[in-house]
């Protein structure tokens, strides 16, 4: 690893430990020639996922989009932006877990709605809302009824 202050290959670790997300390793690293100190992350490289949309165009996954999409169905509820992020984590682990390298939007659409439908109702339905393309009130019934009847 060269060092950010001098440039040079002389560094070494002189702690080690997971990072706050548990997602990655943070080294602390010393340069062997200037002395200075300096804070490395190392993570696991994943496989670039592509989502096909509905339409059949391809684009790689963007975690960010489930994210706005769930704020957005989120929005004033009584949901911490904690849960949200760990929400969010869920999906992801579950969307990677099937260790493709193209996936369904579709199928993203699904993860999440199950993972809303046990977190809050009424982000659930707004969610399904969009996403299922309601047409009319009765699409919109029937979905709450499936919420009901659980």
């Amino acid at each position: 690893m060269k060092c950010p202050f001098c440039n040079r290959d002389n560094t070494r670790v002189i702690d080690s430990r997971p990072a706050d997300d548990n997602t990655s390793i943070r080294r602390r690293r010393l340069c062997d020639v200037c002395q200075k100190r300096f804070t490395t992350y190392e993570k696991v490289e994943t496989i670039p996922l592509i989502v096909i949309k509905k339409d059949n165009n391809r684009e790689q996954y963007d975690r960010s989009k489930i994210e706005a999409g769930i704020l957005r169905a989120c929005h004033k509820r009584p949901i911490s932006i904690n849960q949200i992020s760990r929400l969010v984590d869920e999906i992801e682990t579950e969307v990677f877990n099937l260790e493709e390298k193209e996936i369904p939007s579709t199928t993203i659409g699904e993860i999440v709605m199950d993972k809303l439908k046990d977190l809050e109702a009424v982000a659930y339905v707004r969610f399904a809302s969009v996403y299922r393309e309601f047409k009319d009130i009765n699409t919109f019934m029937d979905e709450l009824k499936k919420i009901l009847e659980n």
